[in-house]
């Protein structure tokens, strides 16, 4: 293979959502085979893609085969192409017949078994690539598997190392390998093959293996072998009546090679009429996992296909129980990423989900609940990661004045008001139809996992994703014995000592006078006690030390409200004439070592150095710096720091 192939960027596929289905969310991702190598999972897809100018537009079309993984069936990574319909050595190079695959260990070495048309002959043969990695770089062999005439290949490597290749070719097929993987074990058998039309004339070939027996009777391809306990499984897609589509099927067997007990249905036929349907089944830490695909990006077109993930359990007597196909597929999602509610696990009466953009249809979908008491129900949520003071924001889309609701449980978190008509001074906007990306605080803190509830309290309205926020880590705790902090580049002070706000009723930020400030600094200063107050040392992320943020973190009222703070500075050298230079968005009283030194009065923004104090000195050793901010109906936050003459920040001191 051309090494050129691999140099295909890698990418990440989560594209902002967790594993609901379908798992490959930027290209089509059908027939996909999951392996386990190392504690990581690889899948294996076929890749349809729209067939070219003179191809058969009404058929399958696929010219590469790409490798995903990932270590949690979350978030997927593509690892880009391994192997191209041009590098194959015996293939027809312009088939666009390069189906299910297959990929197994053994001895360290990697073995991708992959169909194709052969550049001379009928029907399809299979080849192997080898590499040392999972991801390739993978090198073609020569020639195809000889005796094997087919698609879909499937490989079991059994307990004591014995390897078994299946396939469809005749019926469902197996052999037994050779131990350099890339030839059947046995003899091969001379066959026939009946004249179909005067340009393909009648031909013989050797074919390898043995038909699979115990199998019903229909149409039967994609074979996926497995082995758990002593039973070995041997699972097919399968069409049951005539006319119909194909089901996922199984039988049982205690040898690897059959004869079969037939036992039944792994998962029934699309309800959307989606022709065929192909899998692979796995255990990944501790859990199995059924694989298998569907025409979710393409309703009009049931030939590309994507992969989707379910849970599959099993009976005490090793059967298989029915697997449902789910929108929501598998895996956690974290409250704090945007979570999909069109890929509900359950939903209400009326409830459905419709394509964002009906032309690009990989542009997902959206839920629509079409009035009063519809919903929609997400579930394995988890909500642990959020701090006090999230809040929800939900994408929404409505024609009329509606509201939704957002639950854990049973447990109401927020509800959300969809205006879709404002007015603005003499102006209307109607945002009718338009999507909306609203907030709403959170009326109680959720804990641990749970489902998300999506209602329609009113008119309905379309959903296109709901996540819960954490305000922004404004502050960082300061443990004891820390090291010390120092001014920033600018000269800004960040580590505070502050207490929890007190109510304070101011009901406009105009009265704050000088007078007023001064006689309210000398009734609510004797009432500050480091001993009882609930004081916090921090270390602000920003020059602007977000007081009304600090507010919110510790529950408390950031609205009229009053604020003391104080830190300590540790000077090396005595600094004479400076200056001490503070803005705040409220009125603030500023003392250093006991005596006021500024105060900005009145109704102010926090503007950087807004008020200047006298010249003053910085002692050697420890200074303290105080302040008192107190605010109304506004936001309250500061900034501070020392200048000197010319204006320039004073660094050279420390904060322990």
């Amino acid at each position: 293979m051309k090494r050129s192939l691999l140099s295909t960027a890698v990418l990440w596929l989560a594209l902002g959502g967790w594993a609901q289905n379908p798992i490959i969310r930027d290209q089509y991702a059908a027939d996909p085979t999951a392996r386990v190598f190392n504690g990581r999972i690889y899948l294996y897809p076929s890749h349809d893609i729209v067939a070219p100018e003179g191809q058969r537009q009404d058929w399958f079309c696929m010219a590469d085969y790409h490798v995903f993984s990932s270590d949690n069936l979350t978030e997927w990574q593509d690892h880009g192409v391994i192997v191209s319909q041009e590098q194959v050595p015996w293939g027809k190079k312009d088939a666009y017949s390069m189906w299910a695959p297959d990929c197994v260990e053994k001895d360290g070495r990697y073995y991708f078994y992959f169909p194709d048309a052969p550049a001379s002959g009928r029907g399809f043969a299979i080849g192997v690539a080898t590499s040392d990695s999972p991801t390739g770089p993978f090198r073609l062999e020569q020639q195809s598997i000889r005796g094997v005439s087919g698609i879909d290949p499937c490989v079991l490597i059994d307990n004591d190392g014995t390897a078994y290749l299946y396939w469809s070719g005749m019926g469902i097929r197996g052999a037994r390998l050779k131990r350099n993987m890339t030839e059947l074990d046995g003899e091969l058998q001379e066959v026939t093959l009946p004249r179909r039309n005067d340009s393909i004339p009648a031909m013989t070939m050797l074919v390898g293996g043995q038909p699979m027996e115990g199998l019903p009777e229909g149409f039967k391809e994609g074979p996926f072998a497995f082995r758990r306990g002593d039973w070995y499984y041997l699972t097919f897609p399968w069409v049951r009546k005539e006319g119909g589509t194909e089901t996922l099927a199984y039988a049982m067997s205690h040898s690897p090679l059959g004869p079969w007990n037939f036992k039944g249905i792994i998962m029934a036929e699309h309800e959307d009429g989606c022709w065929t349907n192909h899998h692979s089944i796995v255990e990944f830490k501790g859990q199995w996992y059924l694989f298998y695909h569907h025409n979710d990006y393409s309703p009009l077109m049931d030939k590309r296909r994507s992969a989707r993930i379910e849970r599959i359990g099993f009976n005490a007597d090793g059967t298989i129980r029915e697997v449902r196909p789910t929108l929501r597929g598998v895996g956690v999602t974290p409250a704090t990423s945007r979570i999909e509610v069109d890929r509900y696990s359950s939903a209400g009466k009326g409830s459905a989900i419709a394509y964002n953009d009906t032309l690009q249809t990989f542009r997902g979908w959206h839920a629509v609940l079409p009035g009063k008491g519809a919903w929609v129900s997400y579930g394995d949520v988890d909500y642990s990661g959020l701090r006090q003071g999230a809040y929800a924001v939900a994408k929404v889309r409505a024609r009329a004045n509606t509201e939704i609701a957002l639950r854990a449980g049973k447990k109401l978190l927020a509800r959300i008001p969809v205006t879709v008509i404002t007015q603005r001074g003499q102006f209307r906007r109607d945002q009718s139809g338009q999507w909306l990306t609203l907030t709403a605080p959170l009326s109680q803190q959720p804990q641990g996992m749970a489902d998300i509830t999506v209602s329609c309290e009113g008119e309905g309205v379309d959903i296109d994703w709901v996540q819960f926020r954490n305000r922004p880590d404004y502050f960082a705790a300061v443990p004891r014995g820390s090291f010390p902090s120092y001014p920033d580049s600018a000269g800004f002070i960040r580590r505070w000592t502050l207490q929890e706000p007190v109510s304070y009723e101011v009901r406009s930020n105009i009265m704050l006078t000088d007078t007023y400030l001064q006689e309210m600094v000398s009734r609510e200063l004797p009432k500050v006690n480091r001993k009882k107050g609930k004081w916090h040392v921090l270390e602000s992320q920003s020059y602007n030390v977000r007081l009304f943020r600090f507010a919110e973190l510790n529950g408390c009222q950031p609205y009229n409200a009053l604020f003391w703070g104080e830190t300590t500075i540790v000077c090396p050298v005595e600094q004479s004439d400076v200056r001490l230079a503070a803005g705040s968005n409220g009125a603030s009283c500023w003392w250093l070592n006991g005596e006021p030194v500024l105060t900005l009065d009145g109704d102010r923004r926090m503007v950087e150095d807004d008020g200047v104090s006298r010249r003053l000195t910085l002692h050697k050793g420890h200074n303290v710096l105080r302040f008192c901010l107190v605010n109304g109906p506004g936001l309250s936050d500061l900034c501070v720091r020392f200048i000197d003459e010319k204006g320039k920040p004073i660094t050279h001191f420390f904060i322990p």
